[in-house]
């Protein structure tokens, strides 16, 4: 995907399908300038999705036994 251009605190990213998203422009690496071609790529960290998924019950727990 390509940096189209910064509308303020947001960068905006065309896709080759010519759709259009935006994406917080803190989140792009330092440096990236318009016209840049991007990779993005998504993944789970399960270790900590584990871990807040039990701080998560833990609170839960506490407050239905009070």
């Amino acid at each position: 995907m390509i940096l189209d251009r910064f509308e303020e605190n947001w960068a905006v990213l065309e896709r080759e399908d010519r759709t259009t998203f935006r994406l917080p422009r803190d989140l792009l690496p330092a440096g990236v300038r318009e016209g840049d071609v991007l990779s993005l790529t998504i993944r789970v960290d399960p270790e900590t999705t584990a871990k807040r998924r039990e701080t998560v019950q833990k609170e839960l727990d506490g407050f239905f036994t009070e």
